[in-house]
């Protein structure tokens, strides 16, 4: 199994004040992997990384509301990912699971009581649903409210996009679409993205460090730029701690948010991506 990095001991202090309810919408929680053993499928190895550890850099950036994304190296068992929303509590946590097709509608149903509201689909790492099951799993899902969550890269982004401008439910794109930094704004996979956004259909999520060539991240300013500009009501952030399957570099947390405080420089708009935009997608 290929190691990474741990996440850093210590989250510097953003420059700026997260409003009231802001949500961090998109990180992972490894372990304790007595309890939660990692699935056999994964790619890559990560560090212990828990609850207590979560809620240090939750606290440090202000974050009360919180979005638990099911990590490639747990497969389909979503079992750590919900005893995370409930040990945080169900009232500011939510869940995107990861599941097989085959799973039954009463298996659906215990994980919406658990707080998932979304079926995430990476087709990066892998270990999940084909993308084949799209469709299948969009038609069950659409009567609960969910909505599919996509990790792919920008040249996959650009070949599906027709498809999931048609499902029966609203599609978030991790990581800015997967779009290589240095490809520019004008990269086929982008630009299918700005189209999706377009469409009303679709959201993304401002995670940009991924497509970068490294920190300090300066190259993601014209794509988060974009975004904000095409679709303010459609674009939510997270943390993407603890930034998983990283081996060369470690963001820090704090200066992540500094980011975006850089790409959002007013408070209206602050509050929308980290308020008001999360509120309507993950229904707090």
């Amino acid at each position: 199994m290929r190691p990474c990095l741990p996440p850093l001991d210590v989250t510097p202090a953003p420059s700026w004040t997260a409003p009231d309810l802001a949500c961090d919408c998109h990180f992972h929680i490894f372990g304790p992997y007595d309890r939660f053993p990692l699935d056999a499928g994964r790619h890559y190895d990560p560090a212990a990384a828990l609850i207590p550890a979560y809620e240090r850099v939750a606290t440090a950036l202000g974050l009360t509301r919180r979005v638990i994304v099911q990590p490639s190296v747990y497969g389909t068992d979503n079992r750590c990912s919900l005893d995370a929303a409930a040990r945080f509590g169900l009232d500011h946590a939510r869940v995107v699971a990861v599941v097989d097709p085959a799973i039954s509608d009463a298996e659906l149903r215990a994980l919406h009581d658990g707080g998932t509201r979304g079926l995430r689909f990476n087709l990066v790492s892998g270990n999940g649903a084909p993308v084949e099951a799209l469709d299948a799993m969009a038609r069950r899902i659409a009567p609960m409210g969910w909505h599919l969550q996509l990790y792919v890269s920008g040249a996959v982004l650009a070949e599906i996009a027709p498809k999931l401008a048609t499902l029966p439910v609203e599609v978030v794109i991790d990581h800015m679409g997967g779009v290589r930094a240095a490809e520019g704004v004008g990269a086929p996979g982008f630009q299918a993205l700005l189209r999706l956004l377009g469409s009303g259909r679709a959201w993304v999520k401002l995670c940009g460090y991924r497509i970068s060539a490294g920190p300090p991240f300066g190259d993601v300013a014209p794509f988060a730029t974009a975004l904000l500009d095409a679709a303010p009501e459609r674009c939510v952030w997270g943390t993407d701690w603890p930034h998983p399957s990283l081996s060369a570099w470690m963001p820090e947390d704090g200066a992540l948010f500094d980011l975006l405080g850089a790409w959002a420089s007013d408070a209206v708009l602050r509050k929308r991506v980290l308020v008001d935009n999360p509120a309507r997608l993950y229904g707090f």
